[in-house]
């Protein structure tokens, strides 16, 4: 099967877990050639300075029976000498530094690729582990949403959308009135990702470096572990991976451009940065505030067609070489807008799920609020309450939005310490902090709603709530 751009498919079912497999023994196990290890030997010794076998083995991620060799051949060609033995007199306590011509093919190395980390694995490995881990692979049930948000005011059939779309392995979009909450749920569908999984340190791609694992975006994980079950000999792991991590969920906004979710590579540091999708890959990946991008929402949209209709994204390297990657990642779009608004109908149809998430409910509100005076330290008194429902929101037809209870109360905290007393919440106060955050009677001023409906709506709502 060929892409869009006639290139073939990769492959993505491989017959076993690649970041489970032994510990190469060989260079030829590495899946990486001689001179490759060579230069990435050369390069670390140079940036790190005197080192012997084992620390250069637990940098690299390698054993000590796939660096001997080359380091053998460095000591044949002059590139290294050795500087000092060790009292154990082993072959692995000897220290090792670069000799001149060896610090000259080092300072040449870098100025080609500066990456100076672990091992890379080959991208087909890295494909094959990414299929076998995928995010469509998991399964999340009512109990797994009710678990995730119990205690958390959500309105139930946003959360009934939510849990089906999570299975659906395809795009959900988000929206609804800035401060309903989309940004909050987008990042807590994070709580239902399932199953640990495997990422290698960096990836090889047509001889060129691209670092992969990222410990601030994708947490701590096992690197070094043993395998041994049901009478099976315990056997080294390949330690170029990192094991036992939980799924990613990587989060952006408005400044996403086009450039980032393209491979960049820094003439300054020589280094290669995978975009983000790329490393939220097995996860989920959430596009804040999508239309105040720097680029346009249709030129963002375009971007992701082909990677989500076909599961596989296509990347370049700074050389012009074109590689595919899996695109196995739950996209999450959040907005303010109508999804119309934002795109056509060919990207709109590739949403699976559209969900809207409304305003409160009077009783949500209160529950929220309460929840909020908590947090802030200001007693909850309920004539205070009932005059923000009837002379503030209702007045204003301000749409009760999960942001305003947090946004007031913190006002309300902000003058109390100002003015050297207990936090309390009257008519007063709130009335001063709605203003101070509006900063002007809201645009709905124009036609309030009458005191006397304002009155009944808010009475009979919280007669029903204290009923």
């Amino acid at each position: 099967m060929t892409g869009m751009t006639g290139m073939p498919e990769p492959v993505l079912t491989p017959d076993l877990a690649p970041a489970h497999a032994r510990a190469p023994r060989t260079v030829e196990e590495t899946g990486m050639p001689f001179l490759f290890l060579l230069e990435l030997l050369v390069k670390v010794l140079f940036q790190r300075g005197q080192m012997h076998l084992p620390e250069l083995a637990a940098h690299l991620k390698l054993s000590l029976a796939v660096i001997d060799p080359v380091i053998n051949f460095m000591r044949q060609e002059k590139l290294c000498e050795v500087t000092r033995r060790g009292a154990s007199g082993t072959d692995a306590d000897i220290h090792y530094q670069l000799s001149d011509s060896g610090r000259q093919r080092a300072l040449a190395c870098l100025a080609r690729n500066a990456y100076a980390g672990p091992c890379p694995v080959p991208l087909a490995t890295y494909n094959a582990q990414a299929a076998l881990q995928s995010v469509a692979g998991m399964h999340v049930t009512h109990e797994h949403v009710q678990a995730q948000f119990d205690g958390m005011v959500v309105n139930p059939r946003v959360l009934g959308q939510l849990g089906a779309a999570m299975n659906s392995n395809r795009a959900i979009f988000i929206h609804g009135a800035a401060g309903s909450g989309k940004t909050w749920l987008a990042e807590r569908l994070a709580g239902l990702l399932q199953g640990a999984i495997a990422l290698p340190h960096a990836i090889m791609v047509d001889g060129e470096v691209l670092p992969f694992y990222d410990a601030q975006q994708h947490g701590a994980g096992q690197e070094a572990a043993g395998a041994c079950s049901l009478g099976v000999p315990r056997q080294p792991l390949d330690m170029r991976w990192v094991r036992g991590l939980r799924r990613p969920a990587i989060l952006t906004g408005g400044e996403l451009t086009l450039d980032m979710l393209d491979l960049r590579f820094d003439p300054v540091t020589r280094l290669y940065r995978a975009p983000p999708h790329l490393k939220a890959n097995n996860g989920l990946f959430i596009i804040d505030d999508l239309g105040r991008q720097r680029c346009s929402p249709q030129e963002l949209m375009n971007r992701w067609i082909v990677p989500m209709d076909r599961a596989v994204d296509y990347l370049s390297l700074h050389n012009g070489h074109v590689f595919a990657v899996p695109f196995d990642v739950l996209v999450v779009f959040s907005s303010n807008f109508l999804p119309e608004r934002l795109s056509d109908a060919a990207f709109l149809r590739r949403l699976g799920y559209k969900i809207e998430v409304p305003a409160l409910s009077v009783a949500e509100y209160a529950q929220v609020f309460r929840a909020a005076c908590i947090a802030h330290g200001v007693p909850f008194n309920a004539p205070a309450f009932a005059f923000l429902l009837q002379e503030l929101h209702a007045r204003w037809r301000v749409p009760l939005l999960a942001c305003h209870p947090r946004d007031l109360l913190r006002q309300v905290r902000d003058r109390a310490r100002y003015e050297g007393g207990p936090a309390r919440l009257d008519a007063a106060v709130l009335e001063w902090a709605w203003h101070n955050y509006f900063g002007a009677a809201p645009r709905r001023a124009a036609n309030p709603t009458p005191a006397r409906e304002r009155r009944a709506r808010v009475d009979h709502t919280l007669h029903t709530e204290e009923t």
